[in-house]
């Protein structure tokens, strides 16, 4: 696995935010050594930081000029939870680059993580929120597109909705996103009923889950709506938003996770398509490392999910296959 990461990406601080902090990215980091040790294929690259073109594809232009200015300004506050400082602009740069290189080292063939902060899924078009500036994941999806990968799907397990992703693919036919997160909870997006709209719709899939689900209910999801609707989309390139905060012992999640659990889910997605991690949320550092940990192992040996599919699908699952029913045939 080629690992794409920047030291420098730890100066960004989000003074808002007790949870996203530099700390974030050494623990993150460990976790990658220590699949290097147990035995994964572990090589740093280098990348370069987004360049315009690529930021223009998934923002507007007033809105990177806001985010350029304000921390050449020293720094601000964009949001309730979202600041930056005077590192945060090259910092969420680095990140959108390190997630385009990613995506590109995986249509290559190499599935490839980018380790990076500030995470990006909740950062819409024209807008920061959640501790996410720039659109990591839709920057690697629109590389991917760019490089002729024809469709792409970007998957999110982190236990947030990716409303930023949905809304800057919510009319394209060209990219599956799909998402297994905890509703009710921030930011109040994410139902099943949000499929997409005009040339888009049915191309966004949303499993929300209650709080304190656990190992049994993500496997529902995926077995029951997640791998059926990636398998008749064919995508080119799978790119993983990455967040680690369903894991039980994170401060903000509420779910029941644990490091394994994240491993067979990058298992399980290596058989399907190229695969590209792109790191998001996960606030309990020793369960983001061991998380990062499984990860690599899991999406470098492809090997069978240590979680079982069940039949006996939940009830929010059932409910997502009813409505997804219309657009896919796997569903019915």
């Amino acid at each position: 696995m080629l690992l794409y990461t920047d030291a420098s990406l730890a100066k960004h601080v989000n003074e808002l935010s007790a949870f996203e902090r530099p700390e974030r990215l050494p623990a993150a980091l460990a976790g990658a050594e220590a699949a290097r040790r147990a035995g994964a294929r572990v090589e740093r690259r280098a990348f370069e930081p987004a360049d315009p073109g690529l930021l223009r594809e998934v923002h507007a232009p007033e809105y990177l000029n806001l985010l350029r200015s304000t921390a050449e300004s020293g720094g601000g506050t964009l949001d309730p939870d979202t600041a930056m400082n005077e590192h945060s602009w090259s910092a969420a740069r680095l990140a959108a680059g390190a997630a385009a290189a990613a995506a590109e080292s995986a249509l290559s063939g190499t599935p490839a993580f980018a380790v990076v902060r500030p995470p990006g899924h909740h950062a819409e078009s024209g807008r920061a929120m959640g501790f996410c500036y720039l659109n990591n994941a839709a920057a690697a999806a629109s590389r991917a597109l760019a490089r002729g990968a024809g469709r792409v799907a970007v998957l999110d397990w982190d236990v947030h909705h990716g409303n930023g992703v949905q809304e800057i693919f919510y009319s394209d036919p060209r990219v599956l996103y799909l998402s297994v997160h905890r509703s009710p909870f921030y930011p109040g997006t994410g139902a099943a009923e949000e499929t997409g709209e005009g040339p888009g719709e049915g191309f966004t899939v949303n499993v929300p889950l209650p709080a304190r689900s656990g190992a049994p209910v993500y496997a529902a999801a995926f077995a029951g709506v997640l791998l059926p609707v990636l398998r008749e989309f064919e995508p080119g390139l799978v790119v993983v938003s990455a967040g680690y905060d369903a894991h039980r012992r994170d401060p903000l999640g509420g779910m029941e996770l644990d490091e394994r659990d994240f491993g067979a889910f990058a298992a399980a997605l290596r058989r399907e398509a190229p695969l590209a991690l792109v790191l998001e949320g996960g606030y309990d550092l020793k369960a983001l490392a061991a998380s990062v940990r499984e990860t690599v192992l899991g999406a470098e040996s492809g090997g069978p999910p240590v979680w079982r599919f069940s039949d006996d699908l939940p009830e929010p699952v059932r409910r997502a296959r009813r409505i997804l029913s219309r657009y896919w045939e796997g569903m019915r």
